[in-house]
């Protein structure tokens, strides 16, 4: 879904503006400055991008201590959106706020469009808006008076993010009718009911190759295995469970992780392989961080706060210290760290695992994820990896 932030100074009109765009009384308004103090989120269809979210943020010149943390939450707001809006005030110069965040979109290629609101209390002469002349992404509206809100609307649908480069999660490397075993382990730290995110894309992309999925245990798979009268294509597994599951699927089958795939999918795979490398570099004491893009219960068992902790401990015979963050709990300064270890950013979008790895690469701390961590400690890196290398 299309996320489309809202951003500008206190009392710009940002929260009039999103009430305007959504038709609904989204955000509170007053003249007061700071009145939207956290992101604000509303779900609505916007042709011809369809379902959107739009997010009404706090303002960019937030004072105190308080208001630079509100400061903080729009700029993690600003990572991950497809589509930017910043609303200014039409009879004055962009402050250094306004321009400090149109830097951001451009460096980032982050579409976006600038409002100059309250034009119905603007006395502008002609050469008041120079900065803009020949500037295609530039609307002018006014809530009171109902100016520009359709414009605004018109141009948000016609914005649509860059495209991304056709890359699926397994299609690519399948044919029709090949048969897929997915191995899902239902254990405590498994959601009750359902199937996590990366399962239900794979399923969905099979299916939609006209392929052959088919979704077992790590207890059933070896029956699955023998029960299955045509030859597999490819076994797809839940990282935590390499261990058992290489030891079942004959070498001559292809196997890969639910969370390598992800890590291609949204685009740092080979990033992830270079930093996985580091593992063996580690010194005692070496500290590491490890991210989650979903903010879950944590179970006893679970795979980020007990399973890898433990089983790099065991692989390194060294004494590490760990840090956890979840959700978009993800840390400006990263230089204290020596390793990041990231989830497959299931629940993130391109733009924000882009964000956390182009941070890593700037500071100069290797990154990588799940699945490649956990595949590399059990010697099978080489071949969890072997069908993607194959079709790059």
């Amino acid at each position: 879904m299309t996320r489309i932030g809202f951003f500008g100074i206190r009392n710009a009109g940002k929260s009039s503006l999103v009430n305007r765009i959504t038709n609904q009384e989204m955000s509170v308004v007053s003249e007061t400055k700071g009145t939207t103090t956290d992101p604000v989120k509303k779900t609505m269809e916007i042709l011809p991008l369809g379902p959107v979210t739009i997010i009404d943020t706090p303002g960019l010149d937030d004072e105190g201590k308080l208001g630079e943390k509100r400061i903080g939450q729009t700029k993690k707001i600003l990572r991950n959106c497809d589509i930017a809006v910043l609303v200014t005030i039409a009879d004055q110069p962009l402050n250094h706020s306004e321009e400090e965040v149109i830097t951001i979109f451009q460096e980032r290629q982050i579409p976006y469009i600038i409002v100059r609101n309250k034009i119905d209390l603007a006395e502008l002469k002609e050469d008041d808006n120079k900065e803009f002349v020949n500037n295609n992404n530039l609307i002018y509206t006014s809530t009171i008076k109902n100016i520009g809100i359709e414009e605004l609307k018109n141009a948000i649908g016609n914005l649509a993010p860059k495209e991304e480069k056709e890359i699926h999660l397994v299609s690519d490397f399948i044919q029709e009718k090949d048969i897929v075993v997915l191995v899902t382990p239902i254990d405590g730290s498994a959601p009750k009911g359902r199937l996590i995110l990366p399962q239900q894309l794979a399923i969905r992309d099979i299916l939609d190759k006209h392929a052959i999925p088919i979704v077992t245990q790590p207890e059933e798979l070896e029956q699955t295995l023998n029960v299955l009268k045509e030859k597999l294509k490819l076994v797809i597994t839940d990282s935590q469970v390499f261990g058992k599951v290489k030891e079942i699927v004959p070498e001559e089958i292809s196997l890969t992780s639910f969370s390598i795939l992800m890590a291609r999918y949204k685009g740092f795979l080979d990033t992830a392989l270079e930093g996985v490398s580091k593992i063996n570099q580690l010194n005692e004491g070496a500290k590491i961080l490890i991210a989650e893009g979903c903010t879950h219960h944590k179970q006893c068992e679970d795979i980020g706060t007990v399973k890898i902790p433990k089983w790099l401990k065991e692989y390194t015979k060294k004494n590490l210290e760990f840090e956890w963050t979840n959700g978009m709990g993800f840390p400006e300064d990263l230089s204290n760290f020596d390793l990041i270890i990231h989830c497959g950013g299931c629940m993130l979008n391109e733009n924000e695992m882009k964000f956390r790895m182009e941070e890593a690469m700037k500071q100069n701390v290797p990154f990588t994820n799940y699945g490649t961590v956990i595949s590399y400690m059990q010697g099978i890196l080489e071949r969890a990896t072997r069908i993607i290398n194959k079709n790059e």
